[in-house]
């Protein structure tokens, strides 16, 4: 499936689903919500599910300390051919 299939396979989905909102929606009506629960609901569920993310990951360590070593390499039929200095910066 090229690209241009898949691009425009989305996009017919996607008219679609626009398709179906459209035909489904009612009239729109306008009034003031009080208290503003929505507000604050949106933004307490904001605040948890954005700690949530930030906890779940671990701790950041900005250092430049490098780590050098040798790494043996080989050919395609699995001979050594010798070694090639690594360095990764942990």
């Amino acid at each position: 499936m090229s690209i241009k299939t898949k691009i425009a396979a989305f996009a017919l989905a996607t008219l679609a689903v626009a398709g179906a909102f459209a035909a489904t929606t009612t009239k729109a009506e306008a009034y003031p919500i009080y208290p503003h629960w929505g507000v604050g609901a949106g933004l307490a569920t904001a605040a948890i599910v954005g700690t949530a993310i930030a906890a779940s990951n671990g701790p950041v360590y900005y250092t430049t300390y490098r780590r050098c070593g040798l790494v043996p390499q080989y050919n395609m039929f699995h001979q050594y051919v010798g070694s090639v200095r690594v360095c990764n910066y942990y």
